[in-house]
């Protein structure tokens, strides 16, 4: 199950990659367009889209690899109990906010696709296919916090290292 969840994140983090390549193409073609008097219609819009895949593709990947801001302030103080009880806490919020921001992502997607909803700019996409991303996403952020909340359940959490030396070198 490890490997699969692992393999799972990774392959958003790609995917989040690619966008990201998407968003520098869509930026060239409009610059190339300026420059050799061409307009490729839709290259704002998809630039953005590409921007927001590339943002929640890549939100477990970063969760999984510690890489998320966190404030340290009052956990990096505490110890034994009362540092896993908080811990478990703000898993347990993180897992309820993350299954809210899932859901509604998913329900976004699919009224999207029953209403019909178009792009107002000249690209006319319809959207619920650049949604799709974000859905993924909130998915895969809500299944990365319920691995982290079961993970810090079960006592095999790994904590970095440099949680608390951060707290030092700022």
């Amino acid at each position: 199950m490890r490997r699969f969840l692992d393999f799972l994140y990774d392959g958003a983090a790609w995917l989040a990659a690619l966008a990201m390549i998407g968003v520098l193409l869509m930026v060239l073609t409009s610059i190339l367009g300026r420059l050799l008097d061409f307009h490729l219609p839709g290259t704002d819009a998809y630039a953005g889209y590409s921007m927001a895949a590339a943002g929640f593709l890549a939100l477990a990947h970063t969760l999984r690899k510690n890489e998320h801001i966190r404030v340290t302030l009052l956990i990096g103080r505490l110890t034994g109990g009362a540092r896993r009880g908080l811990e478990l806490w703000a898993l347990t919020a993180a897992v309820l906010l993350a299954g809210l921001f899932a859901w509604f992502s998913l329900r976004l997607v699919w009224q999207s696709h029953q209403f019909n909803d178009m792009s107002t700019g000249n690209d006319a996409t319809p959207l619920w296919i650049p949604q799709i991303a974000m859905a993924v996403g909130t998915v895969l952020l809500f299944v990365a916090f319920v691995d982290e909340w079961v993970q810090e359940l079960r006592g095999l959490r790994v904590r970095d290292a440099g949680d608390e030396e951060a707290l030092h070198n700022e």
